[in-house]
C-alpha cells in the first residue's frame, strides 16, 4: 500500500487533465438538463440500514483525510447521493477523489482542474453555468459525476478507458490502475464485511 500511495502523491501533478472535446448538441443538452435537475429525495439508500453501514464503513477510511465526523458524514452522504444518481459506484468515486485530489476540496492542478473530482472549467460553459463554483463540494461532485458518466458511455462503459478519458490520458494505464487499485484495496464496500 505504501507503493501505491507514493504513486498517487505524484500523481497530483498531472491529475485530472481532462481535454476539451466537442460534444454534440444534444449530449450537451443532456449533460446540462443532469446538472440543471434537483430530485425531491435526498437519500440514495435503500435502507437506512445500508446508509449506515456504508457510512461506518467509509467514514473509517476517511478519518485521516477529513477529521471532522459530521463533515465527513456529509460528504459520504453526497458522494452516495452524487454517484448512484449518475449510476456510479460510489465506492470507484471515493477512490477518483483520492487520486485526484486527496480530498482537498480546494485543490488546483497544474492544468486549473479544480476540486475534490479535479474538474476542468471548460466543463462548466458545456453543462453548467459560469458562476458555478468547483470548489463547492456538492456542485464538484455532481459536475464530475456527470463527466464521469459521460467518458464511461462514450467508452461502453469500460472503466480502464473510462477512467483514462476522464484524466486526460486515454490509451494510458497507469492512472486508471491507480483508481482501481485504491478502489479495490481501500474503498470497495461489501455488505458482507460488515
Amino acid at each position: 500500500m505504501a507503493v501505491l500511495e507514493l504513486l498517487i502523491a505524484q500523481n497530483y501533478a498531472f491529475a485530472a487533465s481532462q481535454k476539451y472535446e466537442d460534444i454534440s448538441l444534444a449530449n450537451r443538452y443532456e449533460l446540462r438538463q443532469s446538472i440543471a435537475s434537483e430530485v425531491s429525495s435526498i437519500s440514495s439508500f435503500r435502507s437506512s440500514t445500508q446508509a449506515v453501514a456504508w457510512i461506518s464503513y467509509q467514514s473509517r477510511n476517511l478519518a485521516k483525510k477529513i477529521p471532522n465526523e459530521e463533515t465527513r458524514r456529509q460528504w459520504l452522504r453526497m458522494v452516495h447521493y452524487e454517484a448512484t444518481r449518475y449510476s456510479l459506484d460510489p465506492d470507484l468515486v471515493l477512490a477518483l477523489i483520492e487520486v485526484e485530489s486527496g480530498f482537498n476540496r480546494f485543490a488546483i492542478s497544474k492544468v486549473g482542474a479544480s476540486g475534490l473530482m479535479q474538474v476542468m472549467p471548460f466543463w462548466k460553459d458545456l453543462i453548467g453555468d459560469t458562476r458555478d463554483s468547483l470548489f463547492d463540494v456538492r456542485t464538484n461532485l455532481r459536475y464530475g459525476c456527470i463527466i464521469l458518466k459521460h467518458y464511461l458511455d462514450i467508452e461502453n462503459q469500460n472503466l480502464t478507458r473510462g477512467l483514462a478519458r476522464y484524466n486526460g490520458s486515454l490509451g494510458e494505464e497507469l492512472y486508471p490502475s491507480m483508481v482501481t487499485a485504491v478502489w479495490r484495496a481501500k474503498y470497495r464496500y461489501s455488505e458482507e464485511q460488515n
